[in-house]
């Protein structure tokens, strides 16, 4: 079967799946985006298992229908992912979730993350600061290769970021900190210190951002 085939057959079958209850349960949670079917993300990585294959995954996300842009999420490859694919999805965030599936399924997997954020978050749009935030929490559990100095590097960018008071930024943020912290005991003692002095600051959304990974990140102590 041909991709083109492939990506049809998937395309149908996630219309199979399209349910009107399925969209009012995502708009309780807050999704909204274009093209929605209502697809479960739990049938979403049952229909889509077993298939990685880049040509698919860009054939899905071409499609511009939010389910099938979700599923390109986990069945593309991290090795064959470019950062004009990674920079034109982010640009196209319209909604947290399909935000925090691609960069913690996918572009966290890949080399070219670790810097890439630092671009993202000078984007002014929210879903495309909130993708640097969100990718820095996927790299804190997946990436194996970061040193602790590459984490640490990431505090001034929390530290500038902090006083965006956008739902979806800040609790980017206060995701990027608490799994930082949570990644070892060193991280923990640095993101808990950041915080304390992130606390003090000014800005209610810093300080927000600061007491609510502290609850967090302080029961690790125990």
């Amino acid at each position: 079967m041909s991709r083109k085939n492939e990506v049809e057959k998937l395309l149908l079958q996630l219309h199979e799946k399209s349910s009107q209850e399925g969209l009012d349960y995502q708009k309780r949670f807050g999704i909204s985006g274009r093209n929605m079917l209502g697809v479960s993300i739990y049938d979403i990585r049952r229909i889509s298992k077993g298939i990685r294959d880049h040509e698919i995954a860009l054939g899905l996300w071409a499609s511009e229908i939010h389910d099938a842009q979700l599923m390109a999420c986990f069945v593309d490859i991290p090795q064959k992912v470019t950062r004009d694919q990674m920079d034109t999805w982010v640009a196209a965030f319209d909604s947290w979730d399909l935000c925090d599936q691609a960069t913690t399924s996918l572009f966290d997997l890949t080399s070219l993350a670790p810097r890439a954020v630092f671009d993202w978050a000078k984007g002014e749009p929210e879903f495309t600061r909130r993708a640097a935030f969100s990718t820095i929490a996927g790299l804190a559990v997946h990436n194996h290769e970061m040193i602790d100095r590459d984490f640490e590097n990431y505090l001034p960018l929390i530290r500038e970021y902090s006083t965006d008071p956008r739902n979806f930024v800040k609790k980017g943020v206060n995701w990027a900190l608490r799994n930082m912290g949570k990644r070892n005991d060193t991280l923990l003692a640095k993101c808990i210190q950041f915080a304390e002095e992130l606390q003090q600051t000014g800005d209610r959304t810093a300080r927000w951002i600061a007491s609510d990974a502290l609850r967090d990140l302080r029961k690790r102590l125990n």
